[in-house]
């Protein structure tokens, strides 16, 4: 589970996934199965149950998409293992945001599109279809099929991304925020492999998060079918946001650097680099997720809020 987030956008989805947590023992399995994985057996005696009931509470957190079941092989035949998908839920409110999105702008980068990058092995790029170039070559970064990468890594270095700066004539950046799915990396995967990752905007560094780990002990998501078992399957979805007060990470403040710092409105464009500096405490490298890989349907995404300036 390691920190996933279940983000829930479409109102159906939302409708069935509060219908699954509207039940007391739904919410105490999901209880007992934020420690460990468990049988239908342990859950009914954790939770003083009968197994049957179990059966039918688990289906229908299942069909809602917050647990999974396999079988595996026990003392007496197979058995039903349970365990939870998220331990975070993300909600999107249905209904008209266009007045409230009236001064925003957002724009989806390919994780693929970058424009400069300085890396170093353990490297590597794919897309949904296969490798692109050769594993551990750095070269493979400049193969032009790198546009359709849906997931890349690097032990140390940086990948820059150029984004359009789309402010109307008269106005003033009041917030912008950062979002991607995003790991540290290692050879094969590593849950336990901190890693410090920086992220400059306009050549400012705003912060540095700390990656816990490699994680690729639950597939991700969307990967494709022929994606190694053995490698790296997802990221951790993680939200950077500057403001007149400083920068946040996931609502936590990690630096003072301000809009004011990273001067959005003096060019064109936008500039995001995101990379593990090779004197950092942990260079434990950086794995980037496209909208076709990992556990998150979406790209890097830049959006910003803006004021027209008062004359």
């Amino acid at each position: 589970m390691k920190g996933n987030i279940l983000e829930l956008k479409d109102e159906e989805q939302i409708i069935d996934v509060f219908k699954a947590l509207g039940s007391e023992p739904r919410m105490k399995i999901i209880e007992v199965l934020q420690n460990e994985d468990m049988n239908l057996n342990q859950i009914s005696q954790y939770i003083d149950m009968p197994a049957s009931s179990v059966t039918v509470n688990i289906k229908k957190l299942e069909e809602a998409g917050l647990i999974e079941t396999e079988y595996k092989p026990g003392n007496h035949g197979s058995q039903k293992i349970c365990s939870l998908n998220y331990d975070k839920i993300l909600i999107n409110l249905p209904g008209s945001r266009d007045l409230k999105d009236k001064n925003l702008i957002e724009t989806s980068m390919p994780i693929g599109n970058y424009k400069d990058f300085e890396v170093t092995p353990t490297c590597g790029l794919a897309s949904e279809k296969g490798v692109i170039g050769e594993l551990d070559d750095v070269k493979s970064f400049l193969n032009p099929n790198h546009t359709h990468a849906q997931i890349l890594w690097f032990g140390s270095g940086y990948i820059k991304y150029v984004f359009p700066n789309d402010l109307p004539k008269g106005s003033q950046a009041s917030k912008l925020e950062l979002s991607m799915e995003i790991c540290s990396e290692t050879s094969d995967y590593d849950e336990d492999w901190p890693s410090d990752i920086s992220i400059w905007i306009n050549g400012v560094e705003i912060g540095v998060w700390t990656s816990p780990g490699d994680f690729g002990e639950k597939r991700g998501i969307l990967n494709p079918d022929w994606w190694y078992f053995d490698q790296t399957q997802h990221g951790l979805l993680k939200i950077w946001k500057v403001t007149e007060e400083g920068t946040y990470i996931d609502g936590n403040k990690i630096s003072d650097v301000n809009l004011a710092d990273i001067n959005i409105e003096e060019n064109d464009f936008i500039e995001v680099k995101i990379g593990v500096k090779k004197d950092a405490r942990n260079v434990g490298g950086v794995n980037l997720f496209g909208r076709k890989f990992g556990n998150y349907k979406q790209d890097i995404m830049l959006r910003y809020r803006y004021n027209f300036n008062k004359k």
